[in-house]
Parts: structure tokens; C-alpha cells; sequence
């Protein structure tokens, strides 16, 4: 094994495939590990350069991996399929892994520290628990209706609803559909609890982050949003512009162009869904405010929404904002704007 120069590891729950290649490209091992078995082998081979996706579980196995001295590139699951030859199994994935790692060109996910990580979870448990309560609302909305009692969308239209459950004299709502409604009401005030204690979570680590707070200066760009990109984009400076990362979130045109004839279609939709719908959220807010205040201070969005659809041009939006947001992490400063940036953020 001393000959070994790369790595590639198909990971798993418990099974791990391993193939691992010398300096001349022969095929040093090919082999299943299972996971108790998998560091103590890797530690018995000289530091090489090791190659996985980025996937669940791979940036712990990166940073353990790590401090055994091996350089570790995690590797996105697109960019791995190209290498795959014919069928498609465990062996075939961890051999196209190891021949994509060496690659001049691979493009490379950075590997996230155990506090990014933490962030990050805290934001996808409060997705969860908000589309949660979303369904709690609609669930609630529809009974209701179904009395008469009708009230307009969104969360901050719900207390009605919700005093009318508590008021028990209130003869519109039936006993019996009081009684089943009642554990949506107490289900909604527990969510309701609960994101409000992971957004305080939130603002604390955004108030101890130099770049969340520099990112939240960007008009459309609140504490969710800040620390959301702060805790994703760990390296900002492996995209060699803001364009790079706006592209890379999924906020550019589709491509179908062939023989000189450039065919743009909608958004690709590309990268990570959680920070695209932070920023064109946002941007929306930043839209509905400048069209309240007649726009003193977003010219551009003004001037495109003369010729083009609303949600067009909040997209647009969000991508001059991930553009900004680069600028604002690589260079270290915060947004100056000479026009107002008192909009609404998320």
C-alpha cells in the first residue's frame, strides 16, 4: 500500500467501497469496508489524495480523514456520473470517484467545519418545523371554511381562527369539530414556539459572525438569509466572480444553444434550493417595498418592471443580490449603497 496516490470511497451507511490507484494508475485495492473497519485501513496507507461525494456524512468523513494527513476533495454527484462506466454499482461509483478526484478541471466542494454544519442544521430544522406549521395552517383554514368562517391567506391572518377555536360560547364552530380542531390550534402554538427559539439561536451566532453580519448590510438579506450563506459558502473565493456564484445557486438562465445560436430558457435551478429561495424571497420583499415607496432607491428593479413580470424580476433580483453578496464576502467590506436600504429583509 505504500505505492498508493489516490483514493476514491463510495460512502454508505455501513458498507464502503474503496479503490485506491498507485503512482503508474494500476489498482492497488478495490475492496468493500465496512465502517469500524474503514479509518483503521486508512490509516495504514502514507497520505494520499482522497476523493468522495458530497453527500450525508461526507464532510465528518472529510475532516476524520484529515487529521490522518490525507488531502480530501468532495466531489458533487453530477460531476461523478460522467466517470461512471456501463452498469452502475458500488465498485464502478468509488472507480469513477477516484478518476474524477484527479481531474485539473473538477470543481470541488469545500469541506464544512463542525459549527458551519450546526448552523446549517439549525436552518434545516426550522424549514422543517415552518413547512410544518404551513400545513397546520391550511389544514385549519380549510376546516374552518367548511363553517363559514373564512379568513385571508398567510400565517399572520391565523389568530382569528384561532380565537374563535379557543371561545367556546362562539356557536359557528360544531362541539365535536372544536374538539378535533383544538390539537391543530395547540400543535401550531408549539411550532410557533419552537422557530421562534431556533430564530434567536440564529441571531445570536449571526451577531458573533463578521461575514453574517457584513452579508445582512445587502438590502433583501436578513439574519436567515446572512447566516444561511455564511454558513454554506466556506470558501467564497474559489468562484472567480459574483456571476460564478449566482450560477452555482441555480439563479441563471438554462442553456440549450448549439451551432452559434444562443437559446436561453428559464433559471437552471442548480445548486442549493434552500439559499435560492432565500435570496428570490427576499427580493420580493425588496420589490413590494420599492413599489410601495415609488422606488427612490431600486432604479434598476424599477426600470425592469415597466417590461417585465413581477417574479421575473424578482429572480433577477435575487441574482444581482448573490452577485453583491460575493463582492461582500471576498473583498471584506460591507454594502455601500448611496440610495436608501431600508427595505424589507428576510
Amino acid at each position: 500500500m505504500d505505492d498508493i496516490t489516490i483514493i476514491g470511497i463510495d460512502l454508505a451507511k455501513n458498507v464502503f467501497q474503496v479503490h485506491a490507484i498507485g503512482a503508474s494508475g494500476q489498482v492497488v485495492v478495490s475492496k468493500a469496508v465496512r465502517r469500524a473497519a474503514l479509518l483503521p485501513l486508512l490509516s495504514r496507507i502514507p497520505p494520499s489524495l482522497v476523493g468522495m461525494e458530497a453527500c450525508a456524512s461526507s464532510h465528518h468523513w472529510a475532516r476524520e480523514l484529515t487529521k490522518l494527513g490525507h488531502e480530501v476533495r468532495l466531489i458533487p454527484p453530477a460531476y461523478v456520473k460522467a466517470y461512471v462506466r456501463r452498469q452502475k454499482n458500488d465498485a464502478a461509483d468509488a472507480a469513477a470517484i477516484c478518476e474524477a478526484v484527479s481531474r485539473p478541471s473538477m470543481r470541488f466542494v469545500p469541506v464544512k467545519s463542525e459549527e458551519q454544519q450546526a448552523v446549517l442544521m439549525l436552518h434545516r430544522t426550522r424549514a422543517l418545523l415552518v413547512g410544518q406549521r404551513t400545513a397546520l395552517i391550511c389544514a385549519l383554514r380549510a376546516h374552518m371554511a367548511e363553517f363559514g368562517v373564512v379568513v385571508p391567506r398567510g400565517p399572520r391572518n391565523i389568530d382569528p381562527l384561532l380565537v374563535i377555536l379557543a371561545d367556546e360560547t362562539d356557536d359557528r364552530l360544531p362541539a365535536v369539530a372544536r374538539l378535533a380542531l383544538e390539537c391543530l390550534g395547540r400543535q401550531m402554538a408549539m411550532l410557533r414556539a419552537e422557530v421562534e427559539r431556533l430564530d434567536r439561536h440564529l441571531l445570536q451566532w449571526h451577531r458573533s459572525n463578521d461575514m453574517s453580519r457584513r452579508l445582512a448590510t445587502i438590502p433583501g438579506v436578513g439574519v436567515v438569509t446572512a447566516t444561511a450563506l455564511a454558513a454554506s459558502i466556506t470558501a467564497p473565493a474559489m468562484f472567480r466572480s459574483g456571476r460564478e456564484l449566482a450560477a452555482f445557486l441555480g439563479l441563471v438562465p438554462r442553456q440549450s444553444s448549439s451551432g452559434g445560436k444562443e437559446r436561453l430558457g428559464r433559471i437552471s435551478k442548480m445548486g442549493d434550493r434552500y439559499l435560492r429561495t432565500l435570496l428570490v424571497v427576499g427580493a420580493t420583499a425588496v420589490l413590494r417595498h420599492a413599489k410601495a415607496k415609488g422606488s427612490p432607491s431600486r432604479i434598476w428593479a424599477e426600470a425592469l418592471l415597466t417590461r417585465k413580470p413581477f417574479k421575473l424580476v424578482a429572480v433577477a433580483l435575487a441574482n444581482k443580490t448573490a452577485r453583491i453578496a460575493w463582492a461582500v464576502m471576498v473583498r471584506g467590506e460591507v454594502f455601500r449603497d448611496g440610495l436608501e436600504t431600508g427595505a424589507m429583509a428576510v
